[in-house]
């Protein structure tokens, strides 16, 4: 999508999210004209980009990955690391990676126009480089998930479900052990409900996107009001979106304000990214 830039009142002001994550104070800044997806990058996607590069994971490299619990197989949870007592629900899976996302015996074969997770910032950054696009900055990304809205907590505006109508894939239940029936935790389609005003899907929840810039706290206060970018290296890559896993009790980080970050070696099953490029490039797909 073709997006003309201008200015915009980024972050917030509301106390909503989390304080180490620097989700203001909201201010004016002004992005350059863009490309951007419509979708993050698909299963189907990144298949032709390893077809065409035989290009190796991070997760694939390392011989595992960070799965949520419940996308395991009860009989396999057992004998699989936690990564930590304060997060018991992530399990250490050997062998997962972005085409078996539980492990060995899954697959992605039924869920190719889902989008590719289990991606580190590298792996995103490297898919980038063969398409010839880029990651969206932190800016454009927030410029582009508001859909032309100011200041709206979601891409569609300020109610969650607004007339009882669902309308991003965040869980459902009482999280972490409950799912409500009928949804289980897992990606969608990239290209599920209805798109914002700029004709974008899942700029909220489904998989969180990886950004171009650095992680910082202090960027609201610290970041040029045109085109910002944070460029000096902090150790830790930003994420938008939120993901799947996502609920207002835990991690409400769904909101158009809302940052997480990662390092950049970093990959899990809730970790995707989606494309941009200069507002010169050829069309997105």
């Amino acid at each position: 999508m073709a997006l003309p830039g201008g200015r915009f009142v980024m972050g917030t002001d509301a106390c909503e999210g989390f304080a180490e994550d620097g989700e203001g104070p909201a201010r004016e800044v002004e992005v350059s004209p863009f490309r951007i997806a419509p979708t993050a990058v698909t299963n189907a996607q990144f298949r032709a980009f390893v077809r065409a590069t035989r290009y190796i994971t991070d997760a694939e490299a390392a011989g595992s990955s960070f799965v949520f619990y419940l996308q395991v197989e009860v009989q396999r949870r057992a004998a699989i690391r936690q990564v930590s007592r304060e997060l018991p629900w992530w399990l250490q899976v050997e062998g997962a990676c972005w085409q078996r996302p539980a492990g060995a015996g899954s697959g992605i074969a039924d869920r190719m126009d889902h989008p590719v997770v289990h991606i580190s910032w590298n792996d995103a950054a490297a898919y980038c480089a063969w398409a010839g696009l880029r990651l969206p900055t932190e800016a454009e990304w927030e410029y582009a998930a508001r859909g032309g809205l100011a200041q709206q907590r979601y891409p569609w505006g300020d109610a969650f479900e607004p007339g009882g109508e669902r309308c991003c894939n965040t869980w459902q239940g009482h999280f972490p052990a409950q799912p409500a029936p009928g949804w289980a935790p897992g990606t969608v389609p990239a290209d599920a409900f209805t798109p914002n005003g700029y004709g974008l899907h899942n700029m909220a929840g489904n998989a969180w996107e990886w950004c171009a810039d650095w992680f910082s706290p202090t960027y609201h206060r610290t970041t040029a009001v045109r085109d910002p970018l944070q460029e000096r290296a902090t150790g830790r890559r930003s994420l938008r979106g939120g993901s799947f896993l996502c609920h207002e009790s835990y991690c409400n980080r769904y909101r158009v304000a809302a940052r997480g970050s990662n390092s950049p070696e970093s990959s899990a099953s809730n970790l995707g990214f989606r494309v941009a490029a200069p507002a010169a490039a050829a069309a997105l797909q």
